[in-house]
């Protein structure tokens, strides 16, 4: 072990010893309380543009949040390669290769996003051109997505140093980050927009400005907490020549993270064909399955966490070579998941009508088929979350193509034609039930190749780095 101001081992978060479902619930609720942060902030967001602005300040800011999710979706893949290697290093007690990671992540990710908001600063007006922005908020539009651009490096870095204290074992430290940028960013929104007390009146340029400067503190806090605290990871003057490009990890951030920065283009793509095709059934259809997505976000929230977790758990374990537990790890995965998942698809079974209500008016039937589409597609968000958490052990060895093929295929070439072909010859239920048959074709496909397929020999990187 490195003697440059390391944390004795012992304090070190650690996945590869303790109770496995201890560990993977207590590890997986800090992502899943971050993932409900992030989306009741951008919601109470909404709520206070809404009622200062309008529905035209509302039309600009969902114009660029599509710009922002598409950023950070782009990026996603990179962390979660970085999460993959760090695990791995760290599991094999190789601390030194764990930093080597930390230094040229550091730099890459540096560099993006000063390319990144260089870009969008420059060319805002024409990627909302591009989007075909309607004109009467293409003004408002343009001013709030230059200065979400300008916080580009705060956003970047953050997720950085989110998926550094993952694949080391800590979820935690990045929740109570997330909840004091979420907390500033609720509390800023009003008081720039508005101008209220000594704040000046900025209009929708405040709701930015309120994101930028929470990011901003939030990102630089963190980074004073890591170094007050002395984490293991951190680097110090003895590791100053670790920040530099080391080829060997850059291409391995690339060709291992933009397959799983697809695949969430690909659940992007699906998701546009599906809305292209409910609006062609008419206005109340659109609202009905926009509040059952809206509803399905949220029982989504569990799966995802633990896929996180499962990852970030499987990397350290097969880094340190213990393959059985690694094999605990997924299936107690897949059985946290489905009482999880469980209990909120049957509470909301239960109070279906009672929830859809809160988002639609009572006229209508709107609300009826809401009801509907939720009987019948929030169960096999259960399947969703047993191929997810599969998907996830894969993946944390290395193999990060076969999940795309498989995303792909039951997304795109088994919902969409489903979903399409077959709801104009059986009728609008077929769309619904592209849900449940697409996930099973996922979830089948994942779990053969998990018992059968090679990716326990898979490799993140080549021995020497």
């Amino acid at each position: 072990m490195r003697g440059n101001g390391d944390t004795p081992a012992k304090a070190r978060p650690s996945l590869t010893e303790g109770p496995i479902a201890k560990t993977l619930i207590l590890f997986s609720l800090p992502i899943l309380l971050g993932n409900v942060l992030q989306t009741l902030n951008g919601s109470i967001n909404a709520v206070w543009i809404g009622k200062y602005l309008g529905e035209g300040g509302l039309a600009a800011t969902s114009n660029a949040n599509i710009i922002m999710f598409f950023l950070i979706s782009s990026i996603f893949g990179f962390a979660m390669a970085a999460v993959i290697l760090i695990g791995q290093n760290l599991g094999a007690k190789k601390t030194h290769e764990a930093k080597k990671v930390v230094g040229t992540s550091t730099v890459f990710f540096f560099i993006l996003s000063i390319l990144v908001a260089a870009f969008g600063l420059l060319f805002s007006s024409t990627i909302l051109t591009w989007m075909n922005t309607p004109p009467d908020v293409k003004d408002l539009a343009v001013v709030y997505t230059r200065i979400l651009f300008a916080g580009v490096p705060f956003m970047f870095g953050f997720n950085l140093i989110m998926a550094i204290l993952r694949g080391s074992g800590d979820a935690k430290t990045p929740f109570y980050f997330l909840l004091l940028s979420a907390i500033l960013d609720v509390i800023l929104n009003p008081l720039l927009i508005d101008g209220i007390g000594p704040f000046p009146k900025m209009g929708i340029a405040g709701s930015a400005v309120a994101t930028f400067i929470a990011q901003l503190i939030s990102f630089v806090l963190l980074i004073v907490y890591l170094y007050r605290k002395k984490y293991f990871l951190r680097i110090t003057k003895e590791d100053l020549p670790l920040l530099r490009i080391n080829w060997t990890i850059i291409r391995t951030l690339i060709q291992k993270g933009v397959p799983m920065g697809l695949n969430m283009v690909v659940v992007s793509i699906s998701n546009l064909l599906l809305v292209h095709l409910v609006n062609s059934y008419g206005s109340e259809s659109t609202a009905a399955f926009g509040v059952a997505m809206q509803i399905s976000s949220y029982v989504q929230m569990p799966a995802m966490a633990i896929g996180g977790a499962v990852t970030s758990m499987a990397a350290q374990n097969i880094g340190a070579g213990l393959w059985g537990r690694v094999n605990r790890i997924t299936w107690t995965g897949v059985a946290v998941n489905i009482l999880m998942t469980g209990l909120i698809v049957v509470v909301l079974t239960l109070f279906n009508r009672e929830v859809v209500s809160l988002f639609l008016p009572p006229e209508g039937s709107a609300i009826a088929l809401g009801v509907h589409i939720n009987n019948l597609t929030l169960w096999s968000f259960i399947i969703f979350g047993v191929f997810n958490v599969v998907a996830g052990v894969v993946r944390s060895a290395g193999s990060v193509v076969f999940p795309l093929v498989v995303a792909f295929i039951a997304l795109l070439l088994v919902r969409i034609p489903l979903a399409t072909v077959l709801s104009h010859k059986y009728g609008f239920d077929v769309i619904w039930w592209s849900f449940p048959v697409s996930f099973t074709v996922a979830m089948t496909l994942n779990v053969i190749y998990y018992q059968l397929g090679k990716w326990r020999q898979a490799r993140m990187i080549p021995a020497k780095a």
